[in-house]
């Protein structure tokens, strides 16, 4: 355990000195300040780093992450990343984005109990219960991937019935939000959902109002 914990101050060590290589102001600059064009709301999944899988550069990125990218309207310090992403930094993309194979939604879908994590995936099982008879005709791949999916778009409308988002919208002010899935076999993401920046915008993600019909 020690030598990895080593291993990482060493990999810090050698980073420095190849930046400082390439550009010898790159952390003089960095310190500066962030002006991060996207918010990223996604897994804490260990195989899925954003900045990685998009391309982007420190500064480019503002980042949450919790346990199945969800948005929940209670989460104290999701809120307050939001806030001060869309208020402060004043973002103009917030970015959903779930992954295929993700072990909190898989977790959701069984029976089994897994102590207190149980409480916080809850809305992922009211997601499968609403969506069965959608479900219930796919095959046990299938039915995993769909749940993604599905659980990107009930978050992308959970964002945008936020108070912090609403507000934004309201005076005219963006951002646009997108629900996104990332496919680890691949690498490629696909977009769930269109871009968004109005209320009737996130009304065509919104089950209800689309129709759906549930369990």
């Amino acid at each position: 355990m020690i030598t990895s914990i080593q291993s990482l101050l060493r990999n810090n060590e050698r980073f420095v000195e190849e930046q400082l290589q390439l550009d010898p102001g790159y952390f003089a600059n960095l310190s500066e300040g962030q002006h991060p064009a996207f918010l990223w709301i996604g897994c804490s999944d260990s195989r899925v780093p954003p900045d990685r899988i998009t391309g982007t550069q420190p500064g480019d990125m503002f980042v949450h992450r919790n346990i199945a990218n969800l948005v929940v309207q209670t989460d104290m310090n999701l809120l307050s990343v939001l806030q001060y992403a869309v208020e402060v930094l004043e973002v103009e993309h917030v970015i959903v984005c779930g992954h295929y194979g993700c072990g909190g939604v898989k977790a959701a879908m069984g029976e089994a109990k897994h102590g207190l994590i149980d409480n916080w995936l809850r809305v992922l099982k009211d997601t499968q219960q609403y969506f069965w008879k959608e479900l219930m005709t796919l095959n046990e791949h299938a039915r995993f991937d769909r749940m993604v999916e599905l659980n990107v778009i009930e978050q992308v409308y959970n964002l945008g019935k936020t108070s912090i988002v609403q507000e934004a919208w309201k005076r005219g002010v963006r951002p646009w939000i997108h629900g996104w899935v990332f496919d680890l076999s691949t690498g490629f993401i696909h977009p769930q959902t269109g871009m968004i920046n109005n209320d009737a915008a996130i009304q065509e993600v919104c089950k209800f109002h689309t129709g759906v019909v549930g369990a």
